[in-house]
């Protein structure tokens, strides 16, 4: 028997499925900003990000009923989005599988990026091919491992650990010379 989630929210979660908007507003105004990150790292759009964030609220609430308390309201909103932000990438036929070898060139060598800002890596990680950065923002930052990715993503674990050394390998080439020597 699964133990419920003791949600510091619970009051709100129950008036939402009451179908109280106050409760809804104010769930929203909670989770809105992490929610819409999620997205945002998954679909690179900002008004894509802001839509998908939106009809996974919509989502919720509508389904809110279905929200068994097995894991935290957060956790279960969070794969509520991530599923609406994959179906946005794949609806624009993105192919996660496969990515041709002629894009990415692999090194070997063991290379140190140095010290990079923060701003150059959101850079470089947002101009990652859609596949790239959708493993490795599951995987770095969502902290979703291999084989839950594959399950997500529709892969196999050995697609997701390819993905995400390509991707780390590219992120590597796209901050090369980008490195900020401090002066001690």
């Amino acid at each position: 028997m699964e133990t419920q989630y003791k949600n510091i929210h619970q009051e709100l979660i129950d008036l939402c499925r009451k179908g109280n908007r106050e409760a809804q507003f104010q769930l929203y105004k909670l989770y809105y900003k992490p929610m819409y990150s999620v997205s945002l790292r998954i679909v690179n759009e900002e008004a894509e990000a802001e839509d998908i964030m939106q009809e996974a609220f919509l989502k919720a609430f509508r389904k809110i009923d279905t929200y068994k308390g097995e894991v935290s309201f957060g956790a279960w909103l969070k794969k509520i989005v991530i599923n609406r932000s994959l179906d946005h990438l794949k609806k624009k036929r993105v192919r996660f599988e496969e990515v041709s070898e002629r894009t990415l060139k692999l090194s070997d060598d063991n290379e140190n990026v140095g010290e990079v800002n923060v701003e150059s890596i959101k850079k470089a990680i947002r101009s990652l091919p859609d596949g790239y950065r959708t493993v490795l923002s599951l995987f770095l930052i969502e902290g979703y491992d291999h084989e839950e990715i594959g399950q997500i993503l529709g892969i196999s674990n050995s697609a997701s650990r390819t993905q995400l050394s390509r991707a780390k390998s590219k992120l590597r080439e796209l901050l090369k010379g980008k490195e900020i020597f401090s002066f001690n």
